[in-house]
């Protein structure tokens, strides 16, 4: 879910919210400081992160990094629109209250870093050995860094799968390789009159784009070339009239109006034979409560394109420093532990994927994986790119922009004049966006 819209500039912010709020953040100072300004012994660690089953698990060992630090740890657990609103509230006022931050890098970041709310760590990673930041797998390492500085630590990962009917494709000599041979294998499956769909995936306007992403990619697109929109280029027109023709022909009725949400239960109740959608949702489909599939769901590394296979890699979740925490030292401890090599091999042992090369090449870490999903995070992982979505300010509305030649796809109609526009209105918005990076 796209949070950028609901993120307030700091600038039109601070005039809403200065008086109140910057009060309310003197007094969490003085109230948790010495007389000189320096945090008291008994100030707390305070984190603040989603609430996600990787915070759920460090959140249940953080006595032990307490006794590693000597001082208590506050961790709040929100969604993310309650996160998003506490970010503003607390950084627009520069409260010292938030030391360390769960965020977004390829979604908020940006926008944090022009608000000047994120405390600069390249230093941190580069200089201290044990952290070892070369281990980092290179594309969430890459999305990590804004304007040339490592702004973020990435904790959770995520890939595209292509999850398939096992018994469907036995006739068909496996799981798809290409996007061609899955265009076919889904023509040949689908039956609409029966209800049953050759493929299911996301078809909103803005929600598909993240996962359409790969399909551009795989054609050997970007959605911004040399600084330029590229959607608009032939590679990018392949890869909507692709995705929207395989919607088009083989997919449910009411595509364009399916997020995860609406997807992902089609597959799991048995009604499409192929979807492709994050790997971290593949334990929904082999839970009994909520899934038909579970004994013959099969996982595959996302099909090649004409460009080859070129799925996204990307952090889902990461750690930042407020550049207003009093506390910098001990939340850099706090990452170095959660984000450290012992940590990360237990948590990805338990089912939740990390991002440290190391523990994705000790097989006992993916151990919790089916073998074959496993073996397509591992492949996707090393072909990926880490961004899944246009890397600028105003997230949420270029996801819109990009995501409108696919609804035009996915009805059925000519998405050449459609992308034509849509190319025209996004080079305007990077015109418009960088003018907001510079102010």
């Amino acid at each position: 879910m796209s949070t950028s819209s609901q993120l307030l500039s700091r600038r039109s912010f601070g005039r809403l919210a200065a008086g109140a709020a910057g009060a309310a953040g003197l007094g969490a100072l003085s109230a948790c400081t010495t007389g000189g300004g320096r945090p008291s012994a008994d100030t707390p660690l305070r984190i603040m992160a989603i609430n996600h089953v990787w915070s759920q698990a460090i959140r249940r060992r953080t006595k032990e990094f307490e006794e590693r630090i000597g001082r208590r740890v506050s961790m709040t657990l929100l969604t993310a629109d309650q996160l998003a609103s506490s970010y503003n509230v607390k950084l627009n006022a520069s409260g010292t209250d938030v030391d360390v931050m769960m965020v977004r890098a390829l979604q908020e970041q940006l926008l944090f870093a022009h608000n000047g709310w994120l405390a600069d760590l390249s230093d941190r990673v580069t200089q201290d050995e044990d952290f070892a930041w070369q281990d980092f797998q290179k594309a969430p390492r890459d999305a990590s860094v804004t304007a040339g500085q490592v702004l973020s630590v990435p904790v959770v990962t995520e890939r595209p799968a292509l999850y398939y009917r096992k018994d469907l494709v036995q006739d068909l000599g496996g799981p798809p390789g290409t996007l061609e041979e899955l265009m076919a294998a889904a023509q040949e499956l689908t039956d609409k009159k029966k209800g049953f769909y050759g493929f299911v995936g996301r078809g909103q306007r803005s929600g598909a784009v993240s996962q359409w992403s790969s399909f551009l990619y795989s054609h050997g697109g970007d959605f911004v070339v040399r600084g330029r929109s590229g959607i608009g280029t032939p590679e990018a027109l392949a890869a909507y009239e692709y995705y929207g023709g395989l919607l088009a022909r083989t997919g449910p009725p009411g595509a364009t109006n399916m997020s995860l949400e609406q997807a992902m239960p089609i597959f799991a109740q048995g009604k499409a034979a192929f979807y492709i959608d994050a790997d971290a949702i593949y334990s929904s489909f082999l839970d009994p409560k909520v899934s038909t599939v579970r004994k013959s769901v099969g996982f595959a590394p996302f099909p090649a394109g004409p460009a080859g296979a070129r799925p996204h890699n990307i952090p889902s979740w990461s750690l930042g420093i407020s550049k207003f925490s009093l506390l910098r030292d001990d939340a850099w401890e706090f990452i170095k532990w959660a984000a450290g090599t012992g940590m990360t091999a237990e948590l990805q042992k338990g089912g939740i994927p990390g991002a440290r090369s190391s523990v994705w090449s000790d097989p006992k870490s993916l151990a919790s994986f089916p073998p074959d999903l496993a073996e397509a995070m591992r492949l996707n992982a090393e072909r990926g790119l880490g961004y899944d979505r246009p890397r600028v300010l105003q997230v949420g509305r270029a996801r819109d922009i990009v995501g409108r030649p696919l609804v035009a796809g996915i009805l059925g109609n000519d998405v050449r004049p459609v992308a034509r526009d849509a190319d025209a209105e996004f080079a305007d918005f990077l015109v418009r966006d960088n003018r907001h990076k510079e102010s």
